[in-house]
């Protein structure tokens, strides 16, 4: 069933083969064994996905040493940094463009993640030629308006059902929840490559910041800076985030809003002034 729902996701989006996102991974079709095992074959665009970029990068910051005791030229470390800052930018844009490509061709991601973006390439000094894309849609779920009123699926159940939980009964209103719950695990993607890049190996890991910012400070961002910067671990961090007078955290406050009706759409992460690069350059 998964992988008849990526092939149906991965069909929708490439039915306009003169309008293909480029931050979208490219299937190149799909086969059925003998014993019934379905495998598809995708375009190979690299090897690397934001996971492993961050691990990497995360490796080079141990390497450097806490931050109050860097005895490394400044210029050097304040070039390196700025190239590590362009990286994650670019590296989020092309995830929140797929993102809306997705959205804007009535499909939900649901289950976006640092696994899930694909890299050409994981070198700082490339980041000009970095091009993200999205893979994984085996949840992916169908948002048309004729899908949405005849009832959820197996793979969409359990997300109408917090959607109704969350006020949104009409089609008009669980399509605006599917939307902002993409938008709020693009959030958490955000904060994971905000954080991990930027920290040294074992600081700081995917589960243990969600929990730190849904259960420890209950989505409070301005509550997570201050301790945050209470810890010298995780300054660059705070630093990347505060670049543009905070701008970064205003961002992922927007994107992590407990009320789902508060979240951006993809666009406007996209033309948000963090995202545009202009804080950080």
């Amino acid at each position: 069933m998964m992988a008849a729902n990526e092939l149906n996701a991965h069909a929708s989006l490439q039915a306009d083969s003169k309008n293909v996102c480029r931050n979208i991974q490219i299937l190149l079709g799909g086969f059925e064994t003998k014993t019934g095992e379905q495998w598809l074959a995708f375009r190979n665009d690299g090897k690397y996905s934001a996971a492993d970029y961050a691990k990497v990068a995360s490796e080079a910051m141990s390497k450097v040493g806490p931050a109050a005791t860097r005895l490394w030229n400044p210029f050097e470390q304040e070039q390196a940094l700025k190239r590590r800052r362009f990286f994650v930018i670019n590296l989020l844009r092309g995830a929140i463009n797929g993102l809306a490509y997705m959205h804007d061709h009535d499909r939900l991601h649901q289950s976006l993640g640092p696994a899930s973006v694909v890299l050409n390439t994981i070198a700082e000094r490339d980041a000009a030629y970095l091009v993200p894309r999205l893979r994984d849609l085996a949840f992916s779920v169908d948002i048309r308006y004729s899908s949405l009123e005849s009832g959820p699926g197996a793979l969409s159940e359990g997300l109408w059902r917090r959607a109704s939980a969350s006020g949104a009964f009409t089609s008009l209103e669980k399509r605006a929840f599917g939307i902002a719950d993409d938008i709020y695990e693009a959030g958490l993607l955000f904060a994971y490559l905000a954080f991990v890049p930027f920290c040294e190996t074992g600081v700081v890991d995917g589960l243990s910041l969600q929990k730190l910012l849904e259960s420890t400070f209950r989505l409070d961002l301005e509550a997570a800076r201050e301790y945050c910067l209470a810890d010298d671990r995780l300054l660059e961090a705070v630093k990347f985030l505060d670049l543009g007078d905070g701008s970064g955290w205003q961002l992922l406050q927007a994107m992590l809003n407990p009320d789902f009706r508060k979240r951006p759409i993809a666009e406007a992460v996209l033309n948000h002034r963090f995202m545009t690069g202009a804080a950080a350059l």
